[in-house]
């Protein structure tokens, strides 16, 4: 654990109970009087406690030092994440988060499935466990939207992720990327999009969609 998070992060004391005293007294064994490490995730700054008292239900920790550290990936990207199975998109979301995706909009193309529905605020308690083991002070974003057509009218300057001798690993310039589900894009969704705007993988192999995703992010952010 690189930090524990806490809405409350930034105040002179705090108490810890519930599943945080678990996990820091029970979990992660810290002992009174050692110093632990929280964020807000509101600002970039690292906030260190020191555990004043600890008994049974709650922990009392007094704050001792700030530090101004922000943890995020060199680059921001945006990936638009055409709907596939939410329990594949749970699997791979960690990952996602620490290659240091920014912002994930779950798009519902044409061949996507229409009655997967997506908890957001399931997504948002993967993404900061995850924010808590590898560091990264800035949450990844979430957003939804109903259509390719939809999400270029706000993205006008999006590549897309599909079979071209156009290479990913030749462009340093992307930012925003859509990503097909299972099945890929229609032929109406592709003409949406500038051919110079369409890239692809130096690969003969085919990749799911989560695959996709994670090799996206890791070519662009590592």
């Amino acid at each position: 654990m690189q930090y524990l998070y806490h809405e409350n992060s930034g105040q002179s004391e705090l108490v810890l109970n519930g599943d945080e005293h678990h996990y820091v007294f029970k979990v992660r064994r810290h002992r009174q009087n050692e110093i632990i490490a929280l964020r807000n995730l509101k600002d970039d700054t690292l906030y260190l406690y020191k555990i004043v008292s600890i008994d049974k239900k709650e922990a009392f920790l007094e704050l001792v030092e700030e530090k101004n550290l922000q943890i995020t990936a060199k680059k921001e990207l945006h990936i638009g994440w055409c709907m596939i199975e939410p329990k594949n998109i749970e699997k791979v979301l960690p990952s996602l988060n620490e290659m240091g995706v920014s912002k994930i909009t779950f798009i519902l193309c044409t061949r996507s499935q229409q009655n997967n529905k997506i908890d957001l605020e399931r997504l948002h308690r993967i993404v900061l466990n995850s924010s808590q083991q590898c560091g990264r002070s800035r949450m990844m974003e979430f957003d939804t939207i109903g259509s390719i057509k939809e999400f270029l009218s706000q993205n006008p300057n999006s590549y897309m992720l599909n079979f071209s001798q156009n290479h990913i690993s030749e462009l340093n310039d992307i930012e925003t990327i859509v990503i097909g589900c299972e099945g890929g894009f229609t032929d109406k969704e592709i003409v949406l999009f500038d051919k110079t705007k369409i890239v692809g993988f130096d690969t003969p192999l085919i990749l799911k969609s989560e695959s996709a995703v994670c090799a996206v992010a890791s070519k662009i952010l590592i």
